[in-house]
């Protein structure tokens, strides 16, 4: 894998797929608790594949070939992600809600997960079947 050293800082990319990752988890959340889908474990396992997906698309997205040019997006969508926190949930829920590992566990998720984008896909062989 080679370093984009002529990719230039997107930042339609940064803050578009920041915005797009915490809305769609927003609005997600809000699903469940409207239809009382948030006991157990389910709704976390959901909500968990929706995040690595929508993280898994937005680091695609920046066509990078390298961490050090998909780190500085993630890193930034993981602060847009407590921001927005801030300003939407602390009004409700209080504070107490970044003492929650769950809330860490996903900006996490949210820095790492698009890293996954560096590692090769099955669908790189060739489709053509031997006969033995």
């Amino acid at each position: 894998m080679r370093h984009n050293r002529g990719m230039r800082f997107r930042i339609g990319a940064l803050f578009g797929w920041g915005i797009v990752i915490y809305a769609v988890m927003f609005l997600l959340w809000s699903a469940f608790v409207t239809y009382g889908f948030v006991e157990g474990i389910a709704p976390r396992i959901l909500g968990l594949v929706i995040l690595v997906a929508l993280a898994i698309i937005a680091g695609r997205s920046l066509k990078a070939n390298s961490w050090h040019d998909i780190i500085p997006y993630s890193v930034c969508w993981g602060l847009i992600m407590a921001v927005f926190d801030v300003f939407m949930s602390v009004p409700f829920a209080g504070w107490q809600i970044f003492l929650d590992w769950n809330v860490w566990f996903g900006y996490g998720v949210v820095v790492f997960a698009p890293l996954l984008v560096l590692y090769p896909r099955f669908g790189n062989f060739s489709s053509s079947s031997s006969s033995v």
